[in-house]
Parts: C-alpha cells; structure tokens; sequence
C-alpha cells in the first residue's frame, strides 16, 4: 500500500513561494518585490559554409534593421525600444558602436571576401572571420576530418574569447546546410565540440536541407545522411 504524508500547510503570514524555501517572515511584512529587469541573456551565433554565411549576412541586416545600426555599428534608430535587449546579439565596442557576436567560418575565402565587400561586412569583428584556402569540394569527410579539422581550434578559440565576454551566455545559434562540405561536416564537428565543452548551454541550429527539386551537386544526400 501507497502512504501518502500531507504536509502541513505553511502559517497564513507566510508567502507560499518563501515558505518553499524555508526563509521566515514576521506577520504584516510585505514580501520582496523584484523590481529589477531580468538579467540579459546573450547568445552567440556562428554561420559556416556558403550557404550559413549567405543566410547569416541576411540574418545580420534584419537584426540590425530591427535594432537601428547601420553598416558600421553606429546606433541611427528613432526609439529607445531598439536599444532593449540590444545586448542579446551584440557587445557594445568603444566609441558607442555594436559589434555583432558573431563568428563567420568557412574552408575557403570566396563567401567571406563577399560578405567582407557587402553593406555589412564592416559591422563584423575582424578577427572572427575563421577560413581556410582549399575548401571542401561538396565533401562531408573533408569538413568532418581533414581540412575541417585543421581548421576547428581556430574557430573554437574565437568562441571560447566570445563566450567568455559574456555576464550569462544562454546559448548557440548555428546556420549552416547539410548538402555541401563545410556546412554538414565541419558544422557538425563544431556543433560536437561546443556540446562537450559548453553540455549546459542551448544549442539552436538553423540547417538547410537538400532538396531534390533543386540540386546543387550530385553527393548532397550523402552529406546530409552523414
């Protein structure tokens, strides 16, 4: 037979949500009032390949639309709301500019010398542009264990120095596809490595599926079955 205990319940003087925690209160006292906002909770986004970074360049106008800075980190808005939660996506630099905390990879320069040249590309941090020269050639396994790998110290040095900038990182956001190389392979490297270095923080992916309507190449379903 199943005993159930009742407990009893705590003196009506007593707020139920302090007498949980077992903290008294003399009878008549107001309970505590939390008047300070929630504290900001920042995440870190990386884009890697062709594709993440196409997509993040985009994902990187919007939000800076939405919070009111212009191409080069200067805040242009109209409306203190802009400013809320700026913090979220962004570390204020010197000079009261907003830098994205963002990190870009990719196995060869071609997207990254694009984004560099387009109407955002200075808004970046400079050294959080992590690529190599070979590619990947639309190879999972050269993502994943070759020239991916060389590569991904680099890459998670720059988020280790972005994490640690941090009052309370609340997780990841990874753009990336799952047809080419460094997306699917190097992307799922990465997105291994930050699980075992950061298990409690949130991991959010944004993965770009192949379609058989529309193919790049040939191995895509390899790659994205990998």
């Amino acid at each position: 037979h199943h005993c159930l205990v009742r407990r009893a319940p705590p003196p009506p003087s007593l707020p139920l949500h302090l007498a949980r925690r077992g903290e008294t209160l003399t009878p008549g006292a107001r309970a505590p009032r939390w008047e300070k906002a929630a504290e900001m909770r920042e995440i870190l986004h990386i884009q890697g390949g062709q594709c993440g970074n196409q997509i993040g360049a985009k994902f990187w106008e919007v939000i800076c639309d939405e919070h009111g800075v212009d191409g080069t980190g200067k805040y242009v808005g109209d409306s203190d709301l802009q400013l809320e939660r700026i913090n979220v996506y962004y570390n204020e630099a010197s000079g009261g500019r907003y830098v994205p905390r963002a990190v870009l990879m990719d196995l060869e320069p071609g997207t990254m010398d694009a984004l560099r040249t387009g109407p955002y590309g200075q808004i970046f941090r400079p050294d959080n542009f992590v690529f190599g020269q070979n590619g990947a050639g639309n190879n999972w396994a050269k993502g994943h264990y070759t020239e991916g790998a060389e590569l991904i110290d680099a890459v998670l040095d720059v988020v280790r120095k972005e994490a640690e900038n941090c009052d309370c990182l609340q997780g990841f956001q990874v753009c990336h596809s799952l047809g080419g190389g460094t997306g699917s392979g190097m992307g799922t490297l990465l997105i291994s490595k930050i699980r075992e270095e950061y298990p409690d923080r949130m991991m959010l992916t944004f993965s770009v599926f192949p379609s058989p309507k529309v193919s790049d190449t040939v191995v895509e379903p390899y790659n994205a079955t990998l």
